[in-house]
């Protein structure tokens, strides 16, 4: 059985041009604002996806989810104003998406996201990356790639979807439109709550099957930002 990563890149929103609130009579009408209707604030985010995989007893041992990877820098702030100081790390999104920036993202965030989560019962069979043929894909011969694949252990390919196929639907039509919906429901008000908003949430990781299995980590790995910004709060 073939083994396939469905990716693919998608705008999200800030709010929608005109939404609908049930309010009851002593509530007050809520008010958001932005310079141009046309214009809401959206960041472009990479989702990349999979087929669940089930155990013989019928048990879960992989849900899909590889990651939503948000395209995202961050750059200190120029100047101080009533919300931040200078030098503070501020989100900004890319808003040219080239193909060296995909490739790099495929490189440092896909490939290790399917390394960790990926079923170690099948490490051995190949794993497909299919994408649409859209001009800022990377070429599935793609030298960097093909290394970074190879390091990573596993045997990971990049794969054109047939021309007229279906097969993105998936994210197009469900995924996509469900993780707008739920993210229109927090109202994010800067790129930082729109890329919290929009992130899939951590599967469980079955410490007692990894316990077993003998490959429970001693650690995990934090992203250094979290501890800054968690420490900043309880200062």
């Amino acid at each position: 059985m073939y083994n396939y990563i469905h990716i693919d890149e998608k705008w999200f929103y800030m709010s929608k041009k005109k939404e609908t609130y049930h309010l009851l009579p002593t509530e007050e009408d809520p008010l958001r604002s932005c310079q141009s209707k046309n214009f809401i604030g959206n960041v472009i985010f990479l989702v990349a996806m999979a087929r669940p995989r089930f155990d013989c007893e019928g048990v879960e041992i992989f849900n899909g989810k590889i990651g939503v990877f948000p395209f995202v820098t961050l750059q200190e702030a120029q100047r101080r104003s009533r919300n931040r100081d200078v030098g503070t790390l501020e989100m900004k999104p890319i808003t040219s998406v080239t193909r060296e920036i995909v490739k790099d993202f495929l490189i440092q965030k896909v490939i290790p996201a399917i390394r960790e989560k990926w079923p170690r019962s099948r490490n051995e069979e190949a794993i497909f990356i299919q994408r649409d043929n859209a001009r800022t894909h990377v070429n599935p011969n793609d030298e960097a790639f093909q290394v970074a694949a190879t390091q990573s252990g596993l045997d990971i390919r990049l794969v054109c979807q047939p021309p007229n196929s279906s097969d993105m639907n998936i994210l197009d039509l469900g995924f996509f439109n469900a993780i707008q919906s739920l993210q229109y429901k927090e109202s994010p008000r800067s790129v930082r709550e729109l890329v919290d908003a929009a992130r899939i949430d951590i599967p469980r990781i079955n410490k007692l099957q990894l316990e077993i299995e003998g490959t429970l980590p001693a650690q995990i790995s934090c992203d250094p930002q979290i501890i800054r910004n968690v420490m900043d709060i309880l200062s």
